[in-house]
């Protein structure tokens, strides 16, 4: 191909995203003019992939950490020939488009994960590399390599500044995650001015000190950028290629400035730009026919790969048929039919056992038939009982391996957590504490504005913590969690309703879950007595019946703090009041059951109803409406033995009942 045609090549990503930003009026221009060259070569020469069928499992996986840049990505995807027509680069970060502002995933055909902020695209990436290494261990034969494909990235120095980079990049280094090749904007610009400002890292030292092979290589030469990925793909570690490039290549007036990064150029800097770079100034979302058919070459190299690789997979299928159906299963997220009857009965007993304890007997019934299931936690594997007994540790030395030890990195186990879920084949889950759900919390958005199924078991829940203090006691976590939309958040009472915790958890594929539980222990319900814990799958359900025809009080609690309603309500059956007692572990799976259905369980009619929680107060009452009485804890917690902070804050028996007394006079 000539140097001509190649230079209109680069220049139609440079052109498209221009004018998708002039068009719409605001943008980020800079990034996409800067890394058209290493995304041209990239997407040209080394990526594979399938626009007619953006899901084929052994894709190369394609992320745009930078996602301000998000023109670079829909104009690659267009001209490749996904299904993302001209039309819809027009339309760029309009209502009701498939290009929005910044990628997101399940929207726009060939996004491989949302991004946006920064950081996050680095992260799940790693997470994609560790499924990719996962499976690989697990399926490949000497034969038959049925899992081989790389992760790529475009990261920025805005990714490489945030937090989550430094421990997603240790990580990733310290598992040696050789398919992990990342290109790298080194621009030396950001929205304030100069990276000077705030960004001195000596970027190559501080990747090759976490264990990654290192490149820096010219960002607009493409021979150095092809030889640098083709080394790349050789190495025994994860790779950073640092290109060095200049945002808002080409613009005369606005090339090397802070003004290029987040604003549209003007449309006399784009008529200015287009005549610099050799282009028609008077052409808009212009591009030539030898242009597109240079990069749809795409659709028959797709075809190509994916069909030999589906011969093999038939192949594989024939020789090896029960690793070749599992594996599809993997794919297909596909549960083991009746699978749910493996998880485990808890008898009752007063003594009980911690939720925590309970939900690591769960994983390892389940673990037994659900192979593909991965675990981890973020250094706290013993406190938050995420261990999967005998099924190997995660490393370099063994990819099979189904326990992950993250170290103390929850933000980066988050994002990994939802790269492996978005990559496929696997089950992945991640722990730690409750109260540091908030270094979760960016990873947990993502994954429930993406439908991704990621499931984060936080345990020490409460202030049943104790001794550890007010710093490891969750007060506001709850209602924050909750406050997200498409996320479960599910807090059982017992053993028992752990198990459908998880089972709900499982089950979920269009969304995260996250399990919360107990340090403490908790009385395991006799449900010869009481309702079945079956109910909890549906978020809420009538735990103990009232006495009457018709409940005179409604006491509605979660978790460790259903026990108290119980013993609280049997004292007041005592007295003679009619007394239900709701068990709500998921408010979410509440809701979407049918108004009859919650009509049943919280009539209406019945006004008088007192929750009873150990968090914040906010958003209950939505349950115990103006005239009930929520019970929680609107303060920070105190250092003690659980059952003094208890008594010393307000959640007792007694206080209950005193609360009860208001109610029914």
């Amino acid at each position: 191909m000539s140097d001509e045609l190649t230079r209109r090549c680069v220049n139609t990503l440079r052109t498209l995203s221009m004018d998708a930003v002039q068009a719409a009026n605001s943008g980020h221009p800079g990034m996409p003019m800067g890394m058209a060259d290493a995304a041209y070569v990239l997407w040209t020469k080394f990526l594979k992939h399938n626009p007619n069928n953006p899901d084929w499992s052994d894709r190369d996986r394609f992320v745009l950490s930078a996602g301000h840049g998000s023109m670079l990505l829909y104009s690659l995807l267009h001209l490749t020939g996904y299904d993302v027509p001209m039309e819809e680069l027009k339309n760029f970060r309009q209502l009701g488009s498939i290009t929005p502002g910044h990628p997101e995933y399940g929207l726009t055909p060939g996004v491989e994960t949302t991004t946006g902020p920064l950081g996050q695209g680095f992260a799940t990436g790693v997470g994609m590399a560790m499924a990719e290494a996962h499976l690989a261990a697990t399926f490949n034969k000497e034969s038959h390599k049925l899992v081989d494909h790389f992760t790529y990235a475009i990261v920025s120095d805005g990714d490489l500044m945030e937090g989550i980079s430094h421990e997603a990049a240790s990580l990733a280094g310290h598992l040696k995650l050789n398919k992990l090749i990342y290109l790298y904007d080194s621009n030396n610009i950001s929205i304030d001015g100069s990276t000077d400002l705030a960004f001195s890292d000596n970027t190559k030292q501080r990747f090759e000190a976490y264990g990654w092979d290192v490149q820096v290589v010219d960002g607009h030469d493409h021979s150095e950028i092809a030889s640098a990925i083709r080394h790349a793909q050789t190495t025994e570690t994860p790779s950073l290629i640092e290109c060095r490039t200049h945002i808002g290549y080409g613009s005369p007036n606005k090339q090397d400035s802070a003004s290029s990064h987040g604003s549209p150029l003007g449309e006399e800097e784009v008529r200015l730009t287009k005549e610099q770079l050799g282009e028609d100034p008077d052409k808009t979302f212009f591009v030539a026919d030898d242009v597109r058919d240079v990069y749809r070459q795409a659709l028959a190299a797709g075809e190509k790969a994916e069909s030999e690789w589906n011969a093999l997979l038939k192949d594989y299928g024939k020789v090896y048929p029960v690793d070749g159906a599992t594996y599809l299963d993997y794919i297909k997220r596909e549960l083991p039919e009746h699978w749910e009857e493996v998880l485990p009965v808890f008898e009752a007993d007063s003594k009980g056992m911690a939720s925590r304890k309970a939900s690591g007997a769960v994983i390892n019934e389940i673990a037994k038939h659900l192979f593909n299931m991965v675990g981890g936690s973020a250094d706290l594997t013993g406190s938050n009982n995420t261990e999967l007994f005998n099924k190997g540790i995660f490393s370099a030395a063994d990819y099979s391996g189904r326990n992950v030890h993250y170290g103390v990195r929850e933000h980066a186990m988050g994002a990994a957590l939802n790269g492996m879920a978005l990559h496929g084949g696997i089950i992945p889950f991640g722990g730690t504490f409750l109260v540091f759900s908030d270094y979760n919390k960016p990873a947990i958005r993502i994954a429930g504005l993406s439908g991704i199924p990621s499931i984060f078991v936080f345990t020490h829940d409460s202030i049943g913590l104790g001794e550890d203090g007010p710093t490891h006691q969750p007060i506001e976590h709850l209602a924050a969690l909750r406050a997200m939309p498409n996320v479960n958040v599910l807090r059982p009472a017992d053993a028992n309703e752990t198990a459908y915790a998880w089972k709900s958890a499982i089950e979920k594929d269009d969304g995260p879950s996250l399990l919360v539980l107990t340090r403490q222990n908790l009385p395991t319900v006799d449900r010869s007595v009481y309702a079945d814990a079956s109910g909890a799958e549906h978020g809420g359900y009538t735990l103990k019946k009232e006495s009457g025809s018709t409940p005179e009080l409604i006491l509605i609690a979660t978790g460790s703090e259903v026990q108290l309603a119980l013993e609280a309500a049997e004292k007041l059956e005592e007295q003679g009041r009619s007394v239900r007692v709701v068990s709500m572990p998921c408010w979410e799976l509440f809701e979407d059951q049918p108004p009859a259905y919650r009509e049943g369980v919280l009539p209406a009619a019945v006004t008088k109803r007192i929750s009873i929680e150990a968090a914040a107060t906010l958003g209950w009452h939505k349950w115990t409406g103006s005239e009930g009485i929520v019970m929680g804890i609107d303060r920070y917690g105190e250092s003690a033995p659980y059952q003094d902070v208890y008594g010393h804050l307000g959640l007792t028996v007694e206080k209950i009942l005193e609360n009860a007394d208001k109610l029914l006079g």
